[in-house]
């Protein structure tokens, strides 16, 4: 399963044209390509989307918090450098999702294949 690259712009779009119901396949997306790229298994992505909705959103720091230690541990083995943004991430999710979202997104983009 390959990782693609996402237009953060249009993610942001389609999550305010759709209310927010776009938020929730972005978090499934970001979720997945995180475990992907650690190497872990992507089957819990969906279960994150699905504690995240059930819970109204409390669920989706723990996901967020997750996905971006994931990425500090990529960005650490591949770069031998790297900077841990999960505070600051699970702090922006509490404001603006998508913002947080975006971070993540951008991360993930800097190890997709391009299309």
């Amino acid at each position: 399963m390959e990782v693609r690259r996402r237009n953060i712009v249009l993610c942001i779009l389609f999550s305010f044209i759709t209310c927010g119901l776009y938020m929730f396949y972005w978090t499934y997306v970001v979720s997945r390509d995180t475990r992907i790229l650690a190497g872990e298994s992507p089957e819990g992505a969906g279960l994150d989307v699905l504690f995240d909705f059930l819970t109204c959103g409390i669920f989706g720091f723990i996901v967020m918090y997750k996905c971006a230690k994931r990425m500090y541990e990529v960005d650490y083995r591949n770069n031998g450098r790297a900077s841990d943004d999960s505070t600051l991430v699970t702090i922006l999710y509490f404001f603006v999702a998508v913002v947080s979202l975006g971070i993540l997104q951008s991360k993930i983009n800097a190890y997709a294949y391009y299309d």
